[in-house]
């Protein structure tokens, strides 16, 4: 196989237990992310890597590819290197499970951008933020990039700062979507570095990878999601869903 996407799905959440499976129009939140998943052109195989049989049951009920695995890892790319340590892969496409307005066009985007150019070992995604408000929510990441795309700097906080005497009346700001893509022999790379000085003070695994001189190409996208992290993100995913207003 060329791509594999593996969709983590933990069952604890110490803000919103149990959300992979919380009730979205009548289909568990991670049918949406999978039903999209599922659209995307480069994935040779979809696979849905649990902890929690309730989880792997709904999961299954729907169609979805389920593997188990073990409860006792910290992240979701400790549960997908269990799922993909014996497989014959060259590229993964880590898709968050709370993200149920995830695009196809995202998976593939970042698919594409390690497998077209052999120097991308891992790529992630952006969005220009339209509202003002975002720009100063620590729940949504920010993102700044070089010339050539790539991650200069993740954070919560709004960057870059926008200087008084700034030229710029008002720079524009992009958060961070989540989904990323990496090369099998990349990820047990990083896997195998250290816990970062930055990543333990903002909590973003990504800036390990940058801590350890490593580069992420990042991808623009015209596409917005909304990341569910409490039951008040849910409301606005069915908002979303219903109206197309959040």
């Amino acid at each position: 196989m060329d791509v594999i996407g593996i969709i983590p799905a933990r069952y604890s959440s110490s803000r919103f237990e149990g959300k992979v499976i919380a009730d979205i129009l009548g289909k568990p939140m991670i049918q949406h992310v999978w039903e999209r998943a599922k659209q995307a052109l480069t994935l040779d195989d979809l696979i849905v890597a649990c902890d929690n049989e309730l989880v792997a049951s709904v999961a299954r009920h729907f169609g979805a590819k389920v593997v188990m695995t073990s409860k006792g890892h910290a992240c979701g790319t400790d549960r997908i290197i269990e799922v993909i340590n014996e497989l014959d892969v060259k590229v993964i496409v880590n898709i968050q499970a709370d993200e149920p307005l995830i695009h196809p066009s995202m998976i593939d985007s970042a698919a594409r951008a390690v497998i077209d150019d052999k120097k991308v070992t891992m790529a992630t995604i952006m969005k220009a933020i339209e509202e003002p408000e975002v720009v100063n929510d620590p729940n949504v990441v920010k993102v700044v990039i070089d010339k050539h795309n790539f991650a200069l700097y993740f954070s919560r906080s709004p960057i870059p700062y926008h200087a008084v005497n700034s030229q710029i009346k008002l720079p524009v700001y992009f958060k961070h979507i989540g989904l990323y893509a990496y090369t099998k022999d990349f990820l047990f790379t990083y896997k195998n570095q250290p816990i970062s000085y930055l990543e333990r003070v903002e909590c973003l695994e990504q800036l390990r990878v940058l801590e350890e001189g490593f580069r992420i190409k990042v991808i623009e996208t015209k596409h917005d999601t909304i990341g569910v992290d409490t039951p008040e993100d849910l409301d606005k995913v069915k908002s979303y869903l219903e109206t197309g207003i959040v």
